[in-house]
């Protein structure tokens, strides 16, 4: 089964670019990764990602949520939680990705599994770097999404 690990935002807000920072960090090949993930950077692109997800089963999201959390505060969400946990949008690319998902649904191209691994953002103003609560927190982001990958490649 094809799992996606996609990485969501943009990186020259500040915490918005946690996502793409993520797969950066998976891409170097310090972490291991079971076989079958493919790892994507997808910025802002909202519907542009339609192709990516074909054929996919598993998308795991990684983006920065607003929860109303303490700054660094991780959540993972599945299923019908995850475009409710868009309504709250942080940037303009969450809504495309909460079209996204639907277009995926009418097209039957929406994996059968998605689960989303957020992180409360403490800024998104203009920058290229992540905060300090979010950087201290990078370590067990991907770890989650490790996790995520080997608990939906046990699961299957």
């Amino acid at each position: 089964m094809k799992t996606l690990v996609l990485g969501l935002g943009n990186t020259i807000m500040t915490d918005d670019g946690v996502g793409p920072k993520v797969i950066e960090i998976l891409q170097t090949g310090n972490y291991e990764l079971p076989d079958g993930a493919e790892l994507l950077d997808g910025g802002t692109l909202g519907l542009d990602l339609l192709p990516y997800l074909e054929g996919v089963e598993r998308l795991i999201i990684v983006d920065a949520v607003e929860t109303g959390e303490v700054p660094g505060t991780l959540i993972r969400l599945e299923g019908e939680d995850v475009p409710i946990a868009l309504a709250t949008r942080l940037s303009a690319h969450q809504m495309g990705l909460k079209d996204l998902l639907a277009v995926a649904e009418l097209m039957g191209c929406l994996p059968q599994h998605v689960v989303l691994i957020g992180i409360q953002p403490a800024c998104l103003e203009m920058g290229t770097e992540l905060t300090a609560a979010l950087s201290s927190k990078l370590p067990e982001l991907v770890n989650m999404v490790r996790e995520e990958f080997c608990r939906l490649t046990v699961s299957q």
